[in-house]
């Protein structure tokens, strides 16, 4: 085959096509988005919140659609459709249709003059029919590209030509098009990737819902868009029927998934439970603590990283949860009001009004990405979904096509992202040959020197719709800033981060000839770099910038006083004002990039990522303490659709211990990192060094051996094992267990309890999988599940579904009265409270299996430490963020995969290895990244070299030089931590920007006179 094409067509711009857009496109690769509305987003851009963090869905997307938008390497391309694509991987040929916007996206200014003189008013889809929009639109605020469009179906001028045409007489720019058509295109690319997303079930066909009769009945997604503050209801949510406040809000799960009888979703959707416990929780903050939220379920599955410790704060803050399927719901005698007859859990039938209720909708297939697929010849699960390999997990059925995301089934945003990311790589493996051929560096205009110039600050105020503008006084801290020295200019922003205020901020810089800014919004973890950027694309030095963060650290905090978070705001501003303009330019930094990485862990993770970089020409090591590879896995005999491990996992070790680009190193363990990304310097236990760029953190975890109160006679009798002593006995007796006649399995044995409160993910599907083989061996045997949620998440249900049509009985029990195990002579007998019966069963079985957690590997804390990475409060290694760094750590070019990030099956593990490999590609494929510009400075006529900044330095960037008798500063090992500024008697070691100037121009300015200290 002749070289590849350099491109990579992604269709879809969620989440999952807009971080596989942005892996590639960092990584050297040309990128063609195409998105079929007019925007990009997707669903995630049409949420309130996310959990479990309660960020603000738009904030934390916004930067990166910003990102994307702008990209050189990205080639963004809306309102348009895949025809069909021709060819095999490496050179296949799509046809595109791109339809008309009728206003040029050249010229459109987004002023909304257009939308504002048009006269025909629609709903709104964007907001699912709860709002209203003109036929000139916006999809939402923060669009990007952020450009009107037309609604052919519905304006006036295009159904009536000669008519209307209000748009053009108002558009400033001349960029309203009526003579605009739809165009057909050819792109050459290497390799796809599909992220079409889902579509919320749409409950209409199922009557006991009420919903479509029922006015104050609603979608989960359309209570979202009540929530959300560029939303119907500005945030301030209400009832449709009446525009009431409701005080008793009731959810209801499983409408659309869990059910094959109404409406043939027989697969769990994955992310309703946690939804909807985030909109119970985010209602209360919206209205009030006086808000009753009940949340009705089946089996509450919260199996997420920090899922259940959600669930559990929710609960303890006054959220109801009622384990009961309602049968119907009916309007009640009060006006609007809704009757709910249920069984709650005491036994009691009970019928209560609420004021709205809130169907927990589950995930499908959206229709327009299932005709995707037939034209693409891409294969679709029984469910509906796109159909992908369980050891190749974006892999489709047609060779150089990805996928990923809710499109191959439901699943939360942490997980998509991490699919995304293994989509990229694997198209990054297949092009690697032509890496950098088809893209373009990006170019900035020169930097303006401003260092002979007096300060001209300029502020800018983020309403941030009403996560800020609802408690603060936004207009007034923006004339207080206007006040303040050396501010030439101020101005509030509904949503600062957005792409058109983004581009303003830079046309400020320029127009107003500022040389400092200020932003005043949200928190600089997750936006500084956007800004940062902007900066320099306005041809300023991105270090003369500071933030305010009166969100997070204001109007979040103080919701009920919104006078004093309002004198708080201007107390931030004034702080930053004055902070701002003590900042000087700091040079760019670049450090050359050893373009080898390391992995740490030799499990199936740890060889996915090694792999996954050795396949796109990155020197490898791997690391493995262990004699042997293969980590946990070597322990299971099979994934949960049946296919059997132990093949598998001999030809992956194989691959890795053949492969050229891979030095495996087995017996090994880390001793010792020195550096930062691009040059690291590790220490091995053999006594070798190895010099690499980045890491991967692949270092597994471990079952957790049962003791007391949870070992239920484990040890003491043969006939009580864990479920990987199950998986072991199975695998070795193809006949047995011999004899069996009744099997107890006892579900969250050392999960969900307050040791290890977590819940391990796995042991649902692993138990549940064991149990059918054991019905398999021996159908006459009975079978007992005794459980407290069954998490069966995704396609995993039918496991479930299978299990209770084979007579397999699940028996739920409670944390404060779990089963009991005794042995009397020799035999086993488990007692548990039947709490639909309400009285104690007495079994009597041959096996006794514990689904036992899953927890961190001892050590992972010392190894987290070498490469300065946290550690969660279960263990667990943290990453950076867990919505959209799940793979990353907050130590840069440091990633992490596997177990030791949290409990996960084996596909799961595999993507985000591979999706480790992806961020890792980024620094790897460079000559130099960017070094950390704020590094120590030694005045070595003040340094005494009394060796305390030397001791102190985390990073070894800090050594005394005898011969100069001075400290001396490696500015590519210093990560600018301030500790050897602090540890200084002499105060020779100083931080540009952080210094004493700075900040105690920052503590005088707060200590002036305000009412909030009063």
């Amino acid at each position: 085959m002749s070289a590849p094409a350099g491109g990579v067509l992604v269709v879809g711009g969620g989440i999952a096509g807009v971080q596989a857009a942005l892996d590639l496109a960092d990584a050297g690769f040309r990128v063609h988005l195409v998105e079929r509305t007019a925007a990009i987003g997707g669903r995630m851009s049409q949420l309130d919140k996310t959990f479990p963090t309660n960020d603000c869905s738009a904030c934390i997307l916004s930067p990166k659609l910003v990102e994307c938008g702008r990209h050189r390497n990205i080639d963004l391309y809306t309102l348009t459709e895949v025809l069909a694509l021709e060819g095999e991987p490496g050179a296949f040929r799509a046809r595109l249709r791109r339809h008309p916007r009728y206003i040029d996206p050249d010229r459109c200014i987004a002023c909304g003059r257009c939308a504002d003189k048009c006269p025909k008013q629609v709903p709104d889809e964007f907001d699912l029919g709860l709002g209203r929009r003109k036929a000139a639109y916006l999809k939402y605020p923060q669009a990007v590209p952020l450009k009107y469009a037309i609604d052919p179906d519905h304006c006036i001028r295009l159904k009536k030509p000669g008519r209307c045409g209000f748009c053009i007489e108002a558009c400033p720019a001349d960029a309203v098009n009526f003579d605009d058509r739809a165009e057909e295109l050819d792109l050459d690319v290497g390799a796809v990737i599909l992220a079409p997303g889902f579509a919320p079930f749409h409950p209409g066909a199922l009557d006991f819902t009420g919903y479509g009769r029922l006015p104050n009945v609603v979608t989960a997604m359309e209570f979202e868009r009540l929530l959300s503050p560029s939303g119907p209801c500005m945030g301030h949510p209400a009832r449709p029927g009446d525009g009431a406040a409701p005080r008793r809000i009731a959810w209801l799960q499983c409408v659309g998934s869990r059910d094959i009888h109404r409406c043939n979703r027989p697969y769990c959707s994955a992310v309703c439970c946690m939804y909807a416990v985030k909109q119970a929780v985010i209602a209360r903050e919206h209205l009030g603590a006086d808000l009753e939220a009940h949340v009705f379920y089946m089996d509450l599955r919260t199996p997420g990283k920090g899922f259940e410790a959600y669930a559990q704060r929710a609960a303890a803050e006054g959220v109801r949860f009622h384990r009961a399927r309602v049968h119907s719901v009916l309007p009640a005698a009060t006006p609007g009001g809704l009757s709910l007859r249920f069984m709650d859990d005491d036994g009691e039938i009970r019928q209560e009004t609420f004021d709205l209720v809130v169907l927990s909708v589950g995930l499908e297939m959206d229709p327009a990405a299932t005709e995707l697929a037939r034209r693409l010849g891409v294969e679709l699960d029984p469910d509906g979904f796109i159909r992908t390999d369980p050891f190749a997990p974006v892999q489709t059925s047609r060779p150089g096509v990805f996928a990923c995301g809710a499109a191959t089934e439901p699943k939360d945003i942490p997980q998509t992202v991490v699919e995304a990311g293994a989509a990229a790589h694997e198209a990054a493996r297949l092009l690697a040959p032509v890496r950098w051929q088809a893209s373009r560096e990006e170019t900035y205009p020169e930097e303006r020197d401003v260092s002979a110039e007096p300060p001209r600050i300029g502020v800018f105020v983020c309403h941030c719709g009403v996560n800020i503008g609802a408690v603060v006084d936004v207009p007034a801290v923006r004339d207080y800033a206007r006040t303040l020295p050396d501010v030439v200019f101020a101005q509030d922003n509904l949503f600062t981060c957005s792409q058109d205020t983004i581009d303003q901020i830079a046309e400020t810089v320029r127009r107003e000839r500022l040389n400092r800014v200020v932003v005043a919004s949200c928190s600089p973890r997750t936006h500084e770099p956007l800004f940062q950027a902007t900066l320099r694309a306005a041809g300023l030095n991105p270090h003369l910038f500071e933030m305010a963060n009166i969100r997070d650290q204001d109007a979040w905090v103080h919701p009920d006083r919104p006078d004093l978070a309002t004198e708080k705001a201007k107390d931030l501003v004034r702080m930053a004002v004055a902070r701002v303009r003590e900042h000087r330019p700091l040079p760019e930094r670049r450090v050359p990039v050893t373009r080898r990485a390391l992995v740490v862990g030799g499990g199936v993770a740890g060889m996915s990522a090694a792999l996954a970089l050795a396949d796109q020409g990155f020197p490898v090591t791997l690391v493995e303490r262990e004699a042997a590879l293969g980590g946990q896995a070597r322990a299971l005999s099979r994934t949960w659709e049946g296919h059997p491990v132990a093949p598998w996992l001999e030809e992956i070790s194989a691959r890795v211990a053949s492969h050229p680009l891979v030095d495996l190193r087995t017996g090994v363990t880390v001793a010792g990192v020195e550096g930062s990304v691009g040059r690291f310097r590790t220490r091995l236990s053999d006594g070798t060094e190895v010099a690499h760029g980045a890491a991967v953190i692949a270092v597994g975890g471990e079952p957790w051996r049962p003791e007391d109160p949870w070992r239920f006679g484990h040890g003491d009798h043969p006939g009580v094992m864990t479920l990987l002593e199950l998986d072991r006995r199975l695998a070795e007796d193809a006949a047995g267990p011999a004899g069996l006649s009744q099997a107890v399995f006892i579900h969250c044995v050392g999960s969900r309890v307050p040791e290890r409160p977590y819940c391990s993910r796995v042991c649902c599907t692993h138990a549940i999988e064991q149990a059918l083989e054991l019905k398999t061996r021996h159908p006459d045997a009975d079978i007992f599940m005794l459980y407290r949620d069954i998490r069966t998440y995704g396609r995993r249900e039918h496991l479930y579904q299978e299990a209770r049509a084979r007579g397999i009985v699940f028996v739920r029990y409670d944390l404060d009265r779990p089963p009991e195990v005794t042995a009397a002579g020799g035999r086993l007998e488990v007692t548990v409270r039947e709490p639909i019966l309400g009285r104690d069963l007495r079994l009597h079985p041959d096996l006794v299996v514990l689904a036992t957690a899953i927890r961190p590997r001892a050590d992972a804390g010392a190894l987290s430490r070498f490469f300065k990475c946290a550690v969660g409060a279960d263990g667990f290694l943290l990453e950076a963020h867990m919505k959209l760094r799940p793979v990353d750590f907050a130590t840069e070019g440091v990633f992490l995969a596997g177990l030791c990030h949290y409990p996960k099956p084996i596909e799961e593990s595999v993507a985000q290895a591979q999706a480790a490999a992806a961020r890792a590609a980024r620094v790897l494929a460079r000559e130099a990244v960017a070094a950390e510009p704020i590094t120590a400075v030694v005045d070595p006529a003040r340094c005494t070299a009394c060796g305390v900044c030397e001791a102190v330095c985390p990073y070894h960037a800090v050594t005394v030089d005898p011969a100069a008798g001075a400290a001396v500063v490696d500015p590519g090992l210093c990560k600018g931590c301030g500790a050897c500024t602090a540890g200084c008697r002499s105060g020779a070691v100083t931080l540009p920007n952080l210094d004493n100037a700075e900040i105690l121009a920052a503590v005088e300015a707060c200590l002036e006179e305000s009412p909030w200290r009063q």
